[in-house]
């Protein structure tokens, strides 16, 4: 007799149950895994906090410009980075003479923002923070774009003073990140500084330093910057950072900071530059050169001396820098006319002379010569070329060199 009961298709039912359970819930659970992590790498990241950090210019010569770097927070960590450009080794092979010839290489370095901040914290230099409103993939994109151009292979920039120093650097990698809206915003405009207005402010405390910015740098150095141009000054980059908006409209700056209190001498201020003064003075010079010719010649050839052989050197310097080197703001140096390496061949002459004996013929007409380059510089001045703003040089040396081509050219009973 066939049984009747139930039990075994209600065994067979659990069997098939059991194999659902043991083969198809996994498969259901990795695959609601896979979509979760697809759902979650899908959401982006917290944006990073970003600030661009200025310090205050320092007492070592190579800080006087002032220094800046962008600093970025992040969010998940709150881990702080100060992203550096202006990092250089001095022992790399051939630094110095990449430097003369203005080939200079720069690193961008990463680094923990409190390890940054102590080196300014030692010597007594201001740091100031200003965090950025930035929107969120603008803030991302400008991380990442650090973060990978810190790399050892890419941390390299070739080095500029006033086009790409580590100023222009932070410029210029936030107007990247913000769609290229930061330089509409400072091109347009100026206060018309020229990159020697700022420099010789800034090295005028270090004398050696303002001479040789004033007189090296040539017409290029004289034209009126942009804000965008400007910002090859740290300080100033700050400050048009305060006047930009962002994206939305919003000013860019959302807050400021003081890191680090500032301890030693403060930012040179602007200060109007006057050349009267320097023709007083020239004018007064050579007035004593007419005086004490006809006495003690000798004594003036002596004084004469150390002149002649700084203006050839300084003029060998200059034509080095036009003729030799990348330095674009040097070239065409109106300088050179007055600063006259033909002032190194004046110097036998005034060996004979302080032998108490009359130099060749060719020495006053050398002298002659070199007073009417000098005359040449001051008509230049006024004709409508590019300005090269060296009134204070002109009014200083042409009459000096005019008094001694006077004196030692045009008065041969002098020299007896």
């Amino acid at each position: 007799m066939r049984s009747t009961s139930p039990c075994f298709p209600i065994t067979r039912l659990s069997a098939r149950a059991h194999m659902l359970v043991r083969f198809l819930l996994p498969a259901l659970f990795l695959g609601l895994l896979a979509l979760g992590n697809a759902a979650w790498a899908a959401t982006p990241a917290a944006a990073p906090r970003i600030g661009v950090m200025t310090m205050q210019p320092g007492e070592i010569f190579f800080e006087r410009f002032g220094h800046d770097a962008i600093v970025v927070v992040d969010a998940q960590t709150g881990e702080a980075t100060s992203y550096n450009f202006g990092f250089f080794d001095m022992a790399e092979p051939g630094f110095v003479d990449r430097f003369a010839h203005g080939d200079m290489q720069y690193y961008l370095v990463a680094l923990p923002l409190q390890q940054d901040l102590s080196y300014y914290r030692e010597v007594g230099r201001g740091v100031k923070l200003q965090w950025l409103d930035l929107p969120a993939d603008q803030a991302r994109s400008l991380a990442a774009a650090l973060a990978e151009r810190a790399k050892p292979e890419n941390a390299r920039y070739r080095y500029d003073y006033f086009t790409s120093n580590c100023s222009t650097q932070v410029r210029d990698s936030l107007d990247t990140a913000m769609g290229g809206a930061l330089k509409p915003q400072m091109v347009g405009r100026s206060r018309g500084n020229t990159f020697r207005s700022e420099a010789v402010r800034l090295v005028s405390p270090v004398p050696w330093m303002w001479l040789g910015f004033d007189i090296g740098l040539g017409p290029y150095a004289d034209v009126p910057m942009s804000r965008w141009e400007e910002a090859y000054v740290p300080m100033r980059l700050a400050d048009s950072l305060r006047e930009a908006k962002n994206a939305a409209g919003r000013p860019l700056v959302q807050a400021e900071q003081v890191l680090v209190e500032h301890r030693i001498s403060p930012e040179p201020a602007e200060q109007p530059r006057h050349w009267w003064p320097w023709l007083l003075a020239g004018l007064a010079i050579a007035a004593a050169i007419v005086l004490v010719a006809p006495r003690k010649p000798r004594l003036l050839a002596a004084l004469a001396m150390p002149l002649w052989l700084v203006c050839g050197l300084c003029g060998a310097v200059l034509v080095f820098l036009w003729g030799f080197t990348e330095h674009q703001a040097a070239w065409a140096n109106r300088n050179l006319l007055l600063l006259n390496p033909l002032c190194l061949l004046l110097l036998p002459g005034a060996v004979t002379l302080l032998r108490g004996r009359r130099p060749a013929a060719w020495f006053g007409w050398l002298l002659m010569t070199v007073a009417g380059l000098a005359a040449v510089a001051w008509i230049i001045h006024w004709l409508p070329f590019a300005l090269q703003y060296n009134q204070s040089w002109i009014a200083l040396l042409l009459p000096v060199h005019a008094a001694l081509a006077y004196v030692f050219g045009r008065r041969p009973s002098l020299l007896r």
